[in-house]
């Protein structure tokens, strides 16, 4: 299988279906960020992070693939034809957004209540969950963008959303696990 295709060298993709959209059609941009994020998710699951942790963001990783094939699929051509099969694309189910907010729950438990905001930094495994957690919004924006206009299912917006504070709370355990200071955010006073 060849990587390069040249069919998109004016400027045009297709998307699951066969249907052709300039690159910078919001699908695009919405399936593109959750690659872009996935990418970063790779980046954290490399980084001092442990073998549980690791085995979430994988899990994490094969999620947001399904995420990027519904938001490549238009919503009328969900069903994709393979000959004589019917391929269907797989979804999100409530039991990969619980998988999330358990987890949270149980890094929370070990973790001191938090009484200001806190800024990005610390360590650089750390630094990465936050830049993570900065293009899981990005996505999560783009995908509501997309869902006002074409819609889909729902459960992929409340995935978007769940693991961005779930990399929240994941940048917030590993400070406390690498020994990292979590700087609180307090406003500077007026001058």
């Amino acid at each position: 299988m060849k990587i390069y295709t040249k069919t998109g060298d004016k400027g045009t993709t297709s998307l699951f279906g066969g249907t052709r959209v300039p690159k910078h059609h919001i699908r695009i941009e919405s399936y593109g960020t959750v690659d872009e994020l996935n990418a970063h998710i790779g980046l954290v699951k490399d980084q001092d992070c442990g073998e549980d942790t690791r085995k979430v963001l994988n899990r994490v990783q094969d999620r947001l693939f399904t995420i990027g094939s519904t938001l490549a699929t238009e919503p009328e051509k969900a069903q994709l034809k393979s000959g004589k099969k019917r391929l269907t694309i797989p979804g999100i189910t409530n039991d990969d957004i619980k998988l999330l907010e358990d987890e949270m729950d149980r890094m929370n438990e070990e973790l001191p209540e938090m009484t200001h905001f806190v800024l990005p930094g610390g360590h650089q495994a750390v630094s990465f969950c936050h830049i993570a957690r900065c293009v899981c919004r990005r996505a999560e924006r783009m995908a509501t963008a997309l869902h006002e206009l074409n819609p889909f299912d729902v459960l992929v917006l409340q995935y978007l959303n769940r693991l961005s504070d779930y990399l929240f709370v994941l940048a917030r355990k590993l400070s406390k696990d690498l020994n990292a200071e979590e700087v609180q955010w307090i406003p500077e006073k007026g001058k």
